[in-house]
């Protein structure tokens, strides 16, 4: 039996060019597949004179300065879902957070009633968009890990900012389960 060597690596190669093409399109490798996003939550603070805290401009129409706490209390990873929602006169959006973030979330909404959660995000194609979104009073407790806010952007915008969160999250979800 003689193989010839020639044909084989024709077939071979042409076998591997094909896998690569399906599999780019089995996999879903498209844009909006690799969109991604940031979600930082800011504690309001007080003005003491320190490094910890700084004043940040909220909306960018009218902005209305806001001091922080620089560290966020809660990030992208702590984000399970994130969707755009109908609300009254517009949207919202809405993030639900994993079962860590949703017990940070009660606490500190629990403590600091009257003051401001300061949202920050970063999105679109390469992450190049950034900004302060909203930075809504806590009323209440929340107990649920649901944080619900009218952001300072467009629907389009919105739904990429929640597209990306969940591609983060599935991301980290697969990362933590291995």
């Amino acid at each position: 039996m003689k193989i010839r060597w020639n044909r084989f690596n024709i077939y071979l190669v042409l076998a591997l060019a094909v896998a690569a093409v399906c599999g780019c399109h089995i996999f879903g490798d498209t844009k909006a597949n690799r969109l991604l996003s940031t979600l930082r939550l800011h504690l309001e603070a007080s003005r003491d004179g320190t490094k910890a805290n700084e004043p940040v401009p909220i909306y960018r129409e009218k902005p209305v300065m806001v001091n922080v706490e620089k560290m966020p209390f809660l990030t992208e990873a702590d984000v399970a879902e994130a969707k755009v929602i109908n609300a009254v006169g517009g949207f919202a959006l809405c993030i639900q957070f994993n079962p860590s973030g949703t017990a940070l979330l009660e606490e500190l909404t629990t403590a600091n009633r009257g003051r401001r959660i300061a949202v920050f995000s970063q999105f679109g194609e390469k992450i190049k968009d950034h900004r302060w979104l909203a930075a809504p009073i806590i009323a209440r407790r929340i107990t649920d890990g649901v944080f619900t806010f009218t952001p300072d952007a467009t629907r389009e915008e919105s739904e990429e900012i929640a597209l990306g969160l969940n591609h983060v999250a599935k991301k980290v979800n697969t990362w933590v389960d291995r």
